[in-house]
């Protein structure tokens, strides 16, 4: 199954402009989600996990932008100051030890493979999707009373696409222990679908 990540890409005057602030850093098992399609951007904007959460914003180019780019044409709210900078160095430093993206890809497949068992089973399910630690639960109803329920049973996960969607984007370090724990949570709360009540 493959996991459309939008927005991913857009072409502007056939150049290619990558956004990876959600999916980028490692969401996808990749370090840049554009990877995984062999998409190389001229442009890629980042932003949010690049410093763990802190306020941070970036732009990478390609030596032929950079060239053609004059000081004062690009700007940043959230730039670089020294306290975000030190806390994006601390980041890139562990996505990029070695097995880390791998242990990501794994641990994704993993729960893609958990959601599918225990849940696949459910009329309302129509589809498991992801890549790496993004993953989508395509439902044939909204996925607001699931999530509400997930919600009110220790376990936090958002709506995504027409409202169909649970979107699962974990911490990149959960353990499959706590992998195992949502699929449970998920797996109890789906009776929610149906208009019953959890005890």
């Amino acid at each position: 199954m493959a996991w459309q990540v939008t927005p991913l890409k857009e072409v502007v005057d056939e150049k290619m402009v990558v956004w990876s602030v959600q999916c980028g850093l490692g969401r996808t098992g990749y370090l840049w989600a554009h990877e995984v399609y062999r998409v190389f951007p001229d442009v890629m904007t980042l932003a949010k996990p690049l410093a763990g959460g802190l306020p941070i914003g970036a732009v990478l180019v390609t030596e032929r932008v950079a060239a053609a780019i004059n000081y004062g044409d690009h700007g940043s709210t959230f730039a670089g100051g020294p306290l975000v900078c030190n806390a994006a160095i601390a980041v890139l430093d562990k996505i990029t030890k070695p097995g880390f993206l791998t242990s990501v890809a794994k641990k994704g497949k993993y729960l893609t493979e958990m959601l599918v068992q225990k849940l696949g089973g459910n009329s309302h399910v129509k589809e498991v999707r992801g890549l790496g630690l993004i993953i989508g639960i395509e439902l044939d109803v909204s996925a607001s009373p699931l999530v509400d329920a997930c919600r009110e049973s220790g376990l936090l996960v958002l709506t995504a696409g027409k409202g169909n969607v649970v979107r699962l984007v974990p911490p990149l370090i959960i353990s499959e222990q706590e992998l195992d724990r949502a699929t449970e949570i998920l797996s109890e709360c789906l009776p929610v679908l149906d208009g019953n009540k959890l005890k």
